[in-house]
C-alpha cells in the first residue's frame, strides 16, 4: 500500500531479508544504494541528523556532474561507516519509509552493506573481539582493578598503546569493570519472591551486559526500587542482546542470540513475569530488531510483546497510583537535565524517562531530545571520537544553558559522552552525573545510591 509524501501514517518496518541470496550480492546492493542515495539527494531532509548524510551530499555535490551518476561506489563506504544505526532518519525525518512505495530504510541498508563487507572478510577482527561483551566482561571482571587502571583516560602510559593497536581514542572515557558482576551478586543475595507475597506485579529483570559487567549499582538500585514498590523481581540474563554485533553486520550472530534468549525467557513470561530491560539499546533490540531478523520465530515475537523499557514500566506502574506521599527524600532545588536517547525514541514509547521524573513533586525537569554523538562503540574509535563530540556539542551546550545540578541520560554511555563534551566547552561547569534516571526515582523514594 502506498503512502503520500508527508502523510501522517505510522512508518512500517519490514523484516530484514538477510537470508535472500540477493541481500549480499554486490551488484544488487549497489543498485539499491544508488536508488536510495538518489532519493536522499533529492530530499536532503536528514542533512543535520548525523555525519552519514553530509558525507553523502558532499560526495554528490563535489562530483563531476553534481549528481549521483558520477560518484564512484567505492566512496559509499565513508557514508556507511558514519552511520550509528540510531534509526532517527527512519523514524523522525524520512517521508519515504514504508508504507510509501519508495520503501526506504536507510539504517537497514547500512546494515546490509556491513553484512556484505563481513561476507568478503573486510570487517575488523579487532572490533569483533572488542564487541564480545560477555566473554570480555567475564574475563576483565576478574582483573577489574588492573583493567580500570589501564583503561582510564588519565593513564598516559597505556591509553596511547590502546589507541595505536585497538584504534580506541585515548581521550574517550571507557566504562569500568567490577569484580562481582550484577548477575553473580543478585544470584547470591537477592530473590524478592522470598521476602513477601503481596506483590502488585512480577518482573524478570534483563540487566543488559553493561549493567551486568560495567555498572552493577544500577541493577542493585532497580531491585531495591522494585522491592520498595511491592514488585516481585527475578534477574534474567542469558547474554548480550547483540547490538554490538548488529552494528558490525553480524546478523547471523544476532539471530542466534535472539532465538536462544527468547526461548529461555518464555518460562518467565508463561508464569506472568514481564521482561524489563534497563538499557534502551537492548530494549530496542528485543522489542523491534529481533522480530525483524527472525520474524518466523514465535518465541522471539512472544518476548517482544512482553518486554518493557525500565522507564516505560515504571511510568505504567505509577499511572494509576496516588504518589503524593511516596517521595520524602527529594529537595526541590536540584533541577535535572534529562537526555532522551535515540534508541529510546526509536521504541515509539514517548519520553518515558522525562514522564517518570516528572512524577517527583516539585522537581524541575529539562528535556534534551537530540543525538549525544556517542553511537556505542562507534563513538570511542580514534577515527570517530572528534566527530562524536562535534555531533553531541549542541547537547552539551544545552546542558550548560539549563544550569541544573544533575545530568542524566537514559543511555549510561551517552551520559558519560555528554559529560566529556561539556568539559571541552567549559571545564569549570560542574554537575552530578547519574548513571540512569531510575537512580533519581530511587533517591527520591529514599533508596540510597552509590553515585
Amino acid at each position: 500500500m502506498s503512502n503520500k509524501e508527508g502523510g501522517l501514517s505510522a512508518p512500517t518496518r519490514l523484516p530484514v531479508d538477510w537470508k535472500n541470496p540477493d541481500f549480499l550480492d554486490e551488484k544488487c546492493l549497489d543498485d539499491e544504494l544508488r536508488r536510495v542515495f538518489d532519493i536522499c539527494h533529492g530530499c536532503r531532509r536528514c542533512f543535520n541528523l548525523c555525519e552519514s548524510f553530509p558525507k553523502l551530499f558532499d560526495l554528490i555535490d563535489e562530483s563531476t556532474s553534481g549528481e549521483l551518476d558520477t560518484v564512484n561506489s567505492h566512496n559509499f563506504k565513508d557514508v556507511v561507516d558514519a552511520c550509528t544505526l540510531c534509526d532517527m532518519c527512519f523514524l523522525t525525518k524520512c517521508p519515504y519509509v514504508p508504507p510509501h512505495e519508495f520503501n526506504l530504510d536507510f539504517p537497514h541498508l547500512m546494515l546490509r552493506y556491513r553484512a556484505m563487507e563481513r561476507k568478503k572478510k573486510k570487517h575488523s577482527f579487532v572490533d569483533d573481539q572488542l564487541k564480545k561483551t560477555d566473554r570480555n566482561g567475564k574475563f576483565f571482571s576478574k582483573f577489574s582493578k588492573f583493567v580500570n587502571w589501564s583503561t582510564s583516560n588519565t593513564n598516559n602510559m597505556t591509553r596511547p598503546v590502546m589507541e595505536k593497536f585497538l584504534k580506541i581514542d585515548k581521550e574517550a572515557e571507557l566504562p569500568n569493570y567490577y569484580n562481582n558482576t550484577f548477575k553473580a551478586l543478585s544470584d547470591d543475595k537477592y530473590d524478592s519472591s522470598l521476602l513477601k507475597n503481596n506483590f502488585t506485579d512480577k518482573v524478570a529483570l534483563f540487566p543488559t551486559c553493561f549493567v551486568n559487567y560495567n555498572n552493577p549499582n544500577i541493577g542493585n538500585t532497580v531491585l531495591k526500587l522494585f522491592d520498595k514498590l511491592n514488585i516481585e523481581s527475578k534477574v534474567f540474563y542469558e547474554g548480550c542482546c547483540g547490538m554490538p554485533q548488529l552494528e558490525s553486520g553480524d546478523i547471523d550472530s544476532v539471530s542466534k542470540k535472539a532465538i536462544a534468549i527468547s526461548k529461555a525467557a518464555k518460562s518467565f513470561i508463561d508464569k506472568g513475569y514481564k521482561i524489563v530491560s534497563i538499557v534502551p539499546s537492548c530494549s530496542l533490540m528485543i522489542k523491534y530488531e529481533w522480530p525483524l531478523i527472525v520474524p518466523e520465530n514465535k518465541d522471539v515475537r512472544f518476548l517482544s510483546e512482553n518486554t518493557f523499557d525500565i522507564c516505560e514500566f515504571i511510568v505504567n506502574h505509577f499511572s494509576s497510583k496516588n504518589t503524593d506521599n511516596i517521595f520524602p527524600s527529594w529537595t526541590s532545588d536540584e533541577g535535572v537535565t534529562i537526555h532522551i536517547s535515540c534508541h529510546s525514541r526509536a521504541q515509539n514509547i514517548g519520553q518515558k524517562a522525562a514522564e517518570m521524573l516528572r512524577i517527583i513533586p516539585n522537581l524541575k525537569v529539562d528535556v534534551i531530545e537530540r543525538c549525544s554523538g556517542h553511537g556505542g562503540t562507534w563513538g570511542i574509535k580514534k577515527e570517530n571520537f572528534s566527530m562524536a563530540l562535534k555531533v553531541g556539542k549542541p547537547v552539551a551546550r544545552k546542558v550548560i544553558s539549563n544550569n541544573n545540578k544533575i545530568l542524566v541520560s537514559e543511555c549510561p554511555l551517552a551520559g558519560v559522552h555528554i559529560k566529556q563534551g561539556i568539559e571541552k566547552i567549559d571545564k569549570n561547569f560542574k554537575q552530578k552525573v547519574y548513571g540512569h534516571p531510575i537512580e533519581i526515582i530511587a533517591k527520591a523514594i529514599g533508596i540510597e545510591n552509590e553515585v
